[in-house]
């Protein structure tokens, strides 16, 4: 220990110690000269390249706006998909029939009206016309079917609804 003393008491290790020192010293302002020499061209080339407006701020922009844009897209999509599930359920099917549902009212003045979703369910109107009064019933259907007794004219209207798959038959 008191070799180690001694070594440290002699004034050539504490002149290196200096040495080493100011080397250190003068390798950190040297660097921090460089550090700004870089900076200060990056920051020019930024704005040679922007037009005279730094490039960076106008990245930082724009990726914020694009991020922007995405979550808009997101919610539009959600959107989107919510009203295809609530059009599945709306009427998009219609078949009529149209008929003489007595012989002595002359013409097809009575119908058969079926009004169905995607999933074929809805309701099928009768209205049955003669010279004293008319009437209309009104049936529900469920995947094609109903629990009620479908006449003729009323499961031709639902097939042909079916098979209009969006668009109107008439015949």
């Amino acid at each position: 220990m008191e070799n180690f003393i001694e070594v440290l008491n002699n004034g050539y290790v504490i002149l290196g110690v200096i040495l080493v020192n100011i080397i250190l010293i003068l390798l950190y302002i040297s660097n921090n000269v460089k550090l700004k020499k870089i900076n200060k061209k990056y920051t020019d080339f930024m704005k040679k390249i922007g037009n005279g407006k730094n490039i960076e701020d106008d990245l930082k922009v724009y990726i914020n706006r694009v991020e922007k844009v995405e979550n808009d897209n997101k919610e539009l999509a959600e959107f989107c998909e919510s009203l295809n599930k609530e059009l599945n359920k709306s009427i998009k099917k219609v078949g009529i029939v149209r008929y003489n549902a007595f012989k002595d009212t002359g013409s097809d003045l009575s119908f058969a009206l079926a009004l169905l979703n995607e999933n074929n369910d809805g309701v099928v109107l009768n209205g049955i016309y003669s010279r004293e009064m008319s009437n209309i019933y009104a049936k529900p259907i469920v995947a094609g079917k109903s629990n009620y007794t479908i006449s003729e004219m009323e499961q031709e209207a639902i097939n042909r609804a079916i098979e209009a798959n969006g668009y109107n038959i008439v015949k």
